[in-house]
């Protein structure tokens, strides 16, 4: 009678999952425990799907405790859910021990969800590791594979890699669909090299909505706003109905140009905005000096107005240094997501900047009190197929590149450029901020490409995890005109192509041209 209990259980546990009761189905395996009946290698995987559910990290940890006490962890199925499990907890390091618990019974769906638990998670360059020692083991990737692959290299900015892939998929030596044409459609999208996704994009045997809203957000994002708006009436007069997405990515295009009474249209003609929607509005008005405007907006919206929305506020009150309007986003954005250090960093830097150094160290003093610390700045760059990481002020290198930036320094400052030291978040001497300026991690990036790149005049290509400041705004703008050279950066929200002196973002998306006309 043991194995008929267990498949009775199994099969009421599974109709609750099923069901979308996964809290029940817990339930169901917390009452076979207590009632001491033991559960077998398919009582595992519905218990696990309904922890990943419901993000129960505790439920979740138990189960994995008693799999492994029953030496269910060898089992390809269950292991390859807990690395699912783990990967939705926000968990990679914990998949990896789950996947390595299977030894010799990992199969391809178990390797696809241990690249997917990395790339989903931030650790693309893990993610990238694992797809190749999963190739070194003779196992051959399938289009989900090959999809997460190319998920990591748009994240990491592996143009390199990409086009390797995208080649290795011509001739046949990986698989591809629709899906993965996406994907690397992505992929140059956010490496910034448009010219690739589009000639892509126009071979594209079947363009599904993902398709049109991946191109139209890549032309927004790499600051051609006009040809973003082109592709999305194109998209309309084919036939193909825009989503949410779509029309997101045709709003942050309105944004990152200015358009305000375009993008104004486009809301208008939403039957149900999101938030993200009216974050998008909010953004826009604000750039573009509505700050008033913009906070009308909020008050006024037919949804209840989210921490992103009030971060769009906030961002654009910096921008304009309105301290009035910015602390009220700032109070709204405490109730809302009082965890998120990143706005109270904001509002911090707004003060900086007005010289209000006690209201600066009040926020920093709260951020400490509440044990919220600053996301690191760092920036990346792909040399010869390897990922090079920088953080401020720290390199094995360090003494090479700094020569190599005094030096940059010395040549732009001879053609006009002089350092905005106000970004320098620090109390101190003049000389000292401008010292400061030198360490930020896309300055280390720079000089690194300028010492190792190969390939003469080559464009210079720079990822960064948040938004270049003003100063080095102003600076890469300088070297690519003493340089001679293209340099591609791309930041939290967009694509700077810099070159000649110039940047694709007009200085519009950091309100360059509206601190000119501010006194100091």
């Amino acid at each position: 009678m043991h194995k008929p209990r267990v498949f009775l259980w199994n099969t009421l546990m599974r109709g609750y999952f099923r069901s979308d009761l996964c809290s029940e189905a817990i339930a169901i395996y917390c009452e076979m425990h207590r009632l001491a009946v033991r559960p077998d290698e398919f009582t595992f995987p519905f218990v696990l799907k309904a922890c990943s559910t419901l993000v129960d990290i505790w439920a979740g940890m138990e189960a994995h405790a008693i799999v492994v006490k029953l030496g269910f962890d060898f089992n390809n199925i269950v292991g390859t859910e807990l690395v699912v499990m783990y990967a939705k907890f926000g968990d990679p390091d914990c998949a990896d021990y789950a996947f390595e618990s299977m030894g010799n019974h990992r199969d391809l769906v178990s390797w696809n969800a241990l690249i997917s638990a990395h790339s989903q998670n931030g650790r693309a360059d893990r993610a990238l590791a694992h797809f190749r020692s999963m190739e070194s083991t003779g196992i051959e990737p399938d289009t989900i594979t090959v999809a997460c692959v190319l998920s990591s290299c748009a994240y990491l900015g592996c143009l390199e890699l990409g086009k390797k892939l995208h080649y290795r998929m011509e001739q046949g030596d990986l698989p591809s669909n629709t899906y993965v044409e996406n994907a690397l459609l992505d992929m140059y999208s956010k490496c910034g090299n448009m010219d690739e996704a589009f000639k892509l994009f126009g071979e594209m045997r079947t363009r599904n909505v993902v398709s049109w809203s991946t191109i139209i957000g890549g032309y927004a994002i790499n600051g051609n706003s006009r040809k973003a708006l082109d592709l999305f009436y194109q998209m309309r007069s084919e036939g193909v109905p825009p989503n949410d997405v779509t029309m997101l990515a045709v709003l942050s295009a309105c944004s990152h140009a200015g358009l305000v009474r375009k993008g104004k249209e486009l809301f208008r003609s939403l039957d149900k905005p999101t938030v993200e929607h009216c974050a998008a509005i909010v953004d826009l008005l604000g750039r573009s000096g509505h700050l008033h405007e913009a906070y009308t907006f909020i008050q006024s919206m037919p949804i209840t107005p989210d921490a992103g929305v009030w971060g769009a506020l906030l961002s654009a009150c910096s921008i304009y240094r309105d301290t009035e309007l910015g602390e009220i986003a700032a109070d709204e954005i405490l109730r809302l997501a009082p965890e998120v250090p990143s706005y109270q960093i904001l509002l911090s830097n707004m003060y900086v900047a007005l010289g209000r150094w006690g209201d600066a160290e009040k926020i920093r003093e709260r951020m400490r009190r509440s044990g919220l610390r600053k996301v690191g700045a760092y920036s990346s760059v792909e040399l010869n197929g390897e990922v090079h990481v920088f953080y401020e002020g720290s390199h094995s290198q360090s003494k090479e590149m700094n020569r190599v930036l005094s030096e940059l320094t010395g040549r732009v400052r001879s053609i006009g450029y002089e350092p905005e030291s106000s970004v320098a978040l620090h109390d101190v001497e003049e000389e000292e901020k401008q010292a400061a300026l030198l360490v930020h991690s896309e300055r280390l990036a720079i000089a690194f490409s300028i010492i190792h790149s190969k390939v003469e005049g080559s464009p210079l290509r720079i990822m960064k995890n948040l938004r270049i400041c003003y100063d080095c705004h102003e600076f890469f703008k300088h070297v690519s005109k003493v340089l001679g050279r293209a340099i591609l950066m791309r930041d939290k929200s967009r694509f700077h192509h810099f070159g000649d002196g110039h940047c694709s973002c007009k200085e519009f998306c950091l309100g360059v041209l509206c601190r000119k006309l501010l006194p100091p």
